[in-house]
């Protein structure tokens, strides 16, 4: 009897042991990220001083070394690793100035990898893309933009957003509104399809017929918010207007005052450049084979600073990494970090990596990837894995609660087919999870857009999402059991079976004719 006694002892304090080592670490976690916390310092060097990550730029290439730097700093082994090349592009000066009828100088950016202008700038008459009753007006049109600045979006009937109009306007009036600018967009986008010309082909026609540069607006609804996407045109420079002063130089030529540009654009090729993923490491001593990973991808669009897509992704999961590091440098199982390139082109680092490295695929226990804002972790799916709720839960139960409350969870849901480099780990059979943000109107006014910098990151938001993805990172490192892959068939819109998302390959040129 008092051997059976001594045995339940030794069993109940080992388990006691256990658990408190445990939740020591996650203590640990906790108050290494309220007490020193390094995001303000990694988001500024981030997005301050090195700026967009455009893949193929400068930028890009000295942002991966800049993380490889810094995770050695912490003591954390890390490489970039090539998976592809790229239209090297170089943006440079961009400046825009109406000097007739009168003198100003215009909100506005050249599109990425847009031609530059001839040294010096470019100056030109601005004209409208006119109504045609076909094709064949259009081509007998043509001849007319040699030596013009051709405007080819709509304009916009406001630049007040739907909520200011919903909160300030009679709802008549707002009614009016929406009548009027959906009858405008359906005139505009006839009047586009009346050329004959998609929306790629348009510039194209117009730079070969003698225009000196195109010019577009692209409104994200929010006050002051454009997005910035990529040029179609190969000579001559293409330019995104702020609505404001698109909408001041579109009334100018309506109204025969005939505006005159004088534009400035100092881009430059630089030829095919490699294009990386950047992988950190902390080696596991029990199980150095099998992972757990981090992901968020590491490129941008260069309207802004790409602050919150993907710069908070990318300084939560750096600073899970040091956290851990700090804390917990002798993990169960290997913990890596993904930083991938291109994922605003087709999640092509994230599945050139999956391809390059499939005998991986089998021994990743899970990966948690982050990137849609800078909010608080707000949903979490299970992605189509029928195990998911019972080691997810095991792995959510130390979160404080205060992180947790606010969380909402589908299982086991459905896989996703896209959106982020998630994705590509799940079409190869991982158990992979986004941590999805609250919104913080990251739709209308920093996703690709002109204001997507550091003064728009929530670090209180993001703090809790490092403290929530170190401890799940922890959790499953720790976990006895590898995670089920077992899935159900996912369920398509309509309520019918389909299938599991397949891999697809990367794009390993990319802007390259």
């Amino acid at each position: 009897m008092k051997r059976h006694y001594a045995l339940c002892y030794f069993l109940i304090f080992g388990l006691f042991s256990f658990v408190k080592a445990q939740n020591t670490v996650v203590d640990k976690i906790i108050k290494e990220e309220k007490e020193n916390s390094q995001l303000e310092k990694i988001a500024h060097e981030l997005m301050d001083e090195i700026g967009p990550r455009l893949v193929g730029s400068p930028k890009m290439k000295q942002a991966h070394d800049w993380a490889v730097e810094k995770y050695k700093g912490w003591g954390i082994a890390a490489r970039n690793e090539k998976w592809g090349e790229w239209r090297g592009w170089d943006r440079g000066i961009t400046h825009i100035d109406m000097v007739s009828p009168w003198v100003k100088t215009l909100a506005g950016t050249q599109l990425a990898w847009s031609p530059a202008t001839p040294k010096g700038g470019v100056k030109g008459e601005v004209i409208i893309l006119p109504e045609f009753a076909d094709s064949l007006a259009f081509q007998k049109w043509l001849p007319s933009v040699k030596g013009k600045l051709v405007m080819i979006s709509m304009l916009q009937p406001t630049g007040r957003p739907d909520y200011n109009w919903k909160e300030f306007a009679t709802e008549e009036s707002f009614d009016k509104l929406k009548k009027e600018r959906e009858e405008m967009t359906k005139a505009w986008d006839l009047r586009v399809q009346k050329t004959g010309k998609g929306r790629r082909d348009l510039p194209l026609a117009l730079e070969n017929a003698g225009a000196v540069g195109i010019l577009t607006s692209y409104w994200s609804q929010g006050f002051g918010a454009n997005k910035i996407f990529s040029a179609y045109t190969k000579k001559v420079p293409t330019l995104d207007l702020s609505l404001e002063d698109y909408g001041l130089v579109y009334r100018l030529v309506e109204s025969g005052e005939k505006p005159t540009l004088n534009i400035v654009a100092e881009s430059k090729e630089t030829g095919v450049v490699p294009t990386f993923n950047t992988i950190g490491e902390i080696k596991g001593t029990e199980k150095p084979d099998e992972y757990v990973m981090l992901s968020a991808h590491f490129d941008s669009w260069d309207g802004g600073t790409g602050a919150t897509d993907n710069g908070t992704g990318t300084i939560t999961m750096m600073e899970v990494m040091r956290v851990l590091k700090a804390v917990y440098p002798n993990p169960k199982r290997t913990i890596l970090v993904g930083h991938w390139g291109s994922e605003e082109q087709g999640l092509n680092g994230s599945r050139a990596f999956v391809k390059d490295h499939a005998d991986m695929m089998p021994k990743i226990q899970a990966l948690f990837n982050q990137d849609n804002g800078t909010g608080r972790v707000a949903s979490i799916s299970g992605q189509g894995f029928v195990q998911a709720y019972d080691y997810l839960g095991r792995w959510l139960r130390p979160v404080p609660d205060d992180i947790t409350k606010g969380i909402t969870y589908t299982f086991p849901g459905n896989p996703g087919g896209g959106g982020s480099d998630y994705a590509s780990f799940l079409a190869a059979g991982v158990p992979a999870f986004s941590l999805s943000s609250l919104s913080w109107s990251y739709g209308n006014y920093t996703w690709h857009t002109n204001l997507d910098t550091y003064d728009k990151i929530v670090f209180d938001d993001v703090r809790n999402n490092v403290i929530l993805a170190a401890i799940l990172a922890y959790e499953a490192s720790e976990d006895d059991k590898m995670t089920s892959r077992e899935v159900r068939v996912p369920v398509g819109r309509n309520g019918e079976p389909t299938t599991w998302p397949t891999p697809r390959d990367a794009t390993r040129r990319g802007g390259i004719d």
